[in-house]
């Protein structure tokens, strides 16, 4: 256990790989990510690290399937990663639920005006474009996380983290 250098809970010390997978599958939340189109790796691998510390259901990659995993820290090794080469392949594999947005477009929502679905899958575009035009058609709400400061947006990273955790607290934190 104490040679086990690798970036998990004292709990998972000492158990495989495979082992600590299958004790998440277990427990794993209904929310679902999908990353269109980013174009900076650092920001994949922290959205992947970021919902593996959620426990996500499955993270869906929509067009590259090379990344630099070094921001995932390993911890796409205990989720469910699903590549599609683009976005009808990815809407054709998910038909039944919620796509949501993230993005800043006129017709985007306040994130803390919205109750986020149950079984949502939330979708985050790259830094310079967005969201594609094709997906956001296909998303039956776009939101925005509120901003106070002087900056126009912030990193899809930090973003993807905020919308993780407001999903969470909507439906695993409540009371």
């Amino acid at each position: 256990m104490e040679n086990d250098r690798r970036n998990v809970i004292d709990a998972f010390r000492g158990i495989s790989t495979e082992g600590i997978k299958d004790i998440l599958d277990k427990t794993r939340n209904n929310l679902e990510i999908a990353i269109e189109n980013l174009e900076r790796d650092f920001n994949m691998g922290t959205i992947v690290r970021t919902a593996n510390a959620f426990n996500v259901r499955t993270v869906h990659v929509i067009g590259r399937r090379q990344w630099n995993k070094r921001g995932a820290m390993a911890t796409d090794k205990y989720m469910d990663v699903c590549y599609h080469d683009n976005v009808q392949q990815f809407l054709q594999s998910v038909s039944k639920k919620n796509i949501i947005g993230i993005d800043i477009i006129e017709e985007s929502l306040s994130l803390h005006d919205v109750k986020l679905p149950l079984d949502s899958i939330l979708v985050f575009g790259s830094e310079k474009n967005g969201l594609s035009p094709e997906m956001i058609k296909s998303c039956s709400q776009i939101i925005a996380i509120e901003q106070f400061g002087s900056t126009r947006s912030m990193n899809v990273g930090v973003a993807a983290g905020i919308a993780m955790y407001a999903w969470m607290q909507q439906h695993v934190l409540t009371s």
